[in-house]
């Protein structure tokens, strides 16, 4: 098996965007990230944020189909 990353953001230059958008849906959520390494966060508060941030991406394109 392969270690390899698949988490790669196609577009360099919305690595940026993207982190804000990780940081605001974990406030949201209520989980203490930091910028760099969040290793510490536990599985459930990781898996929340992501929650949120697809929650807010179906969101966003439910209402541009409006």
């Amino acid at each position: 098996m392969s270690s390899k990353n698949s988490n790669k953001i196609n577009v360099p230059e919305a690595r940026e965007a993207m982190d804000k958008f990780k940081m605001e849906a974990a406030n949201e959520v209520g989980v203490n990230l930091k910028n760099g390494y969040n290793g510490d966060i536990t599985a459930r508060q990781a898996g929340s944020v992501g929650g949120q941030m697809v929650k807010k991406m179906i969101e966003a394109y439910e209402n541009g189909l409006k």
